[in-house]
């Protein structure tokens, strides 16, 4: 679930007994895992991934997604979903029962199991969501534990916002903290995942994901994304964090209501606000924005999706996200209460992903904790241009984020030369000497290979 509306978290904060916690006052979390530097993710909805909408059914992917370069898998909640006040006829993922038990509309336990393996055994890591901050409106623990909810004015369990399918949990509770620790231990325990993508993971305090994180990193050294872009949720622990500023400036950008430089002007505004290492989720689509905000077929229609999909893959301090479907490309809104899905067949942004996963794989100039610095080549305003490096590796990317054509020009003596063009799949010369390149274009050059 995403966080439409700063009005509706601060009116929240103003009582909400689960928010408003102090950060900690400095500091990093420990060191990422090594596999999520130069990784990126892909979101699973299982549900409209197949028409059977199981993990089995799913399963038969598994191949086609590693050799696109999938390294992450995602999957949105694997939770049974409650039946009391359930939205459409198939309810929302995010309205969980029972925290530890698996949505046997996606099959059984041992299903779950055997499909982590199998990922595993491909060399992918995989990552569940979780819903921390509420439950759905039947949860078990409404009758086995009643003081685990924050009450409304009659004494009732809370509705978390105006989400009527869910009950707002109250962390002034020890024991739900407890418990909802003990719950995500299980499912490291019971099927050796690799992590936690956290639903509104800004609206839980500080002080569990203190207790929460080190906690699971006991076992492993668990990846753990917060959907939220608070800086306290790297402080205590996450690895890594939605960028909502970027991406909304992304759309205006795409919308021609923004010139390039507004990117530059988020991408300062971060610098000093997340602890050193903090790493940025980059996408032009997930579940939230595909379903409710028309992402990507609406706010990066047709050509423009292209130079926006290589900025999120090659972005400084960020991983990329790909949703399900995007490779087909499903250009339409899945439904999020029922059935609804997605037809594969085409794939034809497969190569164009595979090409720049590869890159990223391969090469150390894309990792998280490479170089990032802005080159001019053209109108900034349009043109989008800058160098990742590490590691004695070299990478530049120029876009054209307009819907004109532009002249660009490299004069920094550094990167002329005989470069690989990614998209093209050889070497060619890069001089100085202005050149156009087409509205939404891009180009990618790799050096030293």
């Amino acid at each position: 679930m995403k966080n439409y509306l700063l009005l509706a978290l601060l009116s929240i904060s103003c009582f909400h007994p689960a928010f408003g916690q102090r950060p900690m006052a400095a500091g990093i979390p420990a060191a990422h895992p090594a596999w999520i530097l130069q990784g990126n993710i892909y979101e699973v909805n299982v549900r409209q991934y197949t028409p059977e909408g199981t993990l089995n059914a799913f399963a038969k992917h598994l191949d086609r997604l590693q050799k696109m370069g999938v390294e992450t898998l995602w999957f949105m909640p694997l939770n049974p979903i409650s039946k009391v006040a359930r939205k459409g006829s198939l309810g929302s993922y995010y309205a969980v029962a029972d925290y530890t038990r698996l949505n046997p509309e996606f099959g059984t336990m041992a299903d779950w199991q055997r499909l982590v393996q199998a990922a595993h055994a491909r060399g992918m890591k995989v990552i569940i969501d979780w819903v921390p901050n509420h439950t759905g409106a039947d949860n078990r623990w409404l009758t086995q534990h009643p003081n685990f909810f924050v009450k409304d004015k009659a004494g009732q369990p809370a509705v978390a916002f105006d989400w009527a399918d869910t009950k707002q949990l109250d962390y002034k509770n020890p024991e739900m903290q407890d418990s909802m620790i003990a719950a995500m231990r299980y499912w490291v325990k019971t099927s050796n995942i690799d992590g936690f993508r956290c639903d509104v993971a800004w609206n839980v305090p500080a002080s569990f994901w203190q207790r929460a994180i080190p906690t699971l990193r006991q076992s492993k050294p668990l990846f753990m994304l917060a959907e939220g872009d608070s800086a306290y949720l790297p402080r205590s622990g996450f690895d890594a964090v939605y960028p909502w500023h970027m991406f909304h400036a992304m759309e205006k950008v795409a919308a021609g209501k923004s010139p390039a430089t507004a990117l530059d002007s988020v991408y300062r505004g971060w610098q000093g606000r997340y602890p050193k290492g903090t790493i940025e989720m980059y996408f032009t689509s997930n579940h939230d924005e595909n379903t409710w905000n028309k992402a990507d077929y609406g706010t990066f229609p047709g050509r423009v999706h292209a130079p926006f999909a290589v900025f999120t893959q090659t972005m400084g301090n960020g991983v990329p996200l790909i949703y399900s479907g995007q490779e087909e490309p499903v250009l339409r809104p899945l439904k999020f209460f029922d059935k609804d899905p997605m037809a594969f067949g085409k794939y034809q942004r497969a190569r164009f992903y595979k090409t720049l996963l590869a890159l990223r794989q391969r090469n150390p100039a894309l990792a998280a904790d490479a170089s990032f610095r802005k080159v001019s080549v053209g109108d900034d305003r349009a043109v989008y241009a800058y160098v990742r490096e590490k590691a004695g590796k070299k990478v530049l990317v120029i876009l054209n984020l307009s819907n004109k054509a532009q002249t660009i020009s490299v004069k920094e003596k550094a990167l002329l030369g005989k470069p690989s063009n990614l998209f093209r799949y050889a070497t060619e010369p890069l001089t100085s000497k202005p050149w156009k390149m087409e509205p939404w274009g891009y180009v990618v050059y790799e050096y030293g290979r």
